[in-house]
C-alpha cells in the first residue's frame, strides 16, 4: 500500500512525493472531479488529505478504478460506481512498474 498526501493548488488537486521526485504534480483529466468526490465529506480537504492506494484490495477501500486503455504514454481508469473516467499521467509509474488492472483507494483526514 502506497500513501501520498494531495492539496488544492492552483484551483486543481496536486500533490508532493521527494521521494520519487515530485512537486505540484497535478492530477488532470477527469481525475480531479473523482477526487472531488471521493473527499466530500472530509472537512478542510482543499488544505489536503491522505491517499492510499494499491493495486489489491484493502479494508475500507472507497473506490475501485478499473483499467481503460493506454493514452499518450498515461493510462485511463474508470471509476464505475460513479461511472467517471480519469486519465493518470506517466507519474504512475513512480509507484508501480506496470500500469495495474485495478487501483484501489481510500482518503482520509490528516487531522
Amino acid at each position: 500500500m502506497m500513501v501520498i498526501f494531495p492539496y488544492r493548488h492552483n484551483s486543481t488537486w496536486v500533490f508532493d512525493d521527494e521521494r520519487v521526485g515530485l512537486v505540484h504534480e497535478p492530477f488532470v483529466s477527469g481525475v480531479p472531479e473523482m477526487i472531488d468526490i471521493l473527499v466530500q465529506d472530509i472537512p478542510n480537504v482543499d488544505e489536503g488529505f491522505k491517499l492510499l492506494f494499491s493495486a489489491n484490495p484493502f479494508p475500507g477501500y472507497q473506490a475501485e478504478l478499473t483499467w481503460l486503455k493506454e493514452e499518450y504514454n498515461g493510462h485511463w481508469y474508470c471509476w464505475s460506481q460513479t461511472n467517471m473516467e480519469g486519465w493518470l499521467c506517466p507519474a504512475l509509474f513512480k509507484y508501480f512498474i506496470e500500469a495495474p488492472k485495478k487501483i484501489y483507494c481510500r482518503a482520509e483526514s490528516i487531522y
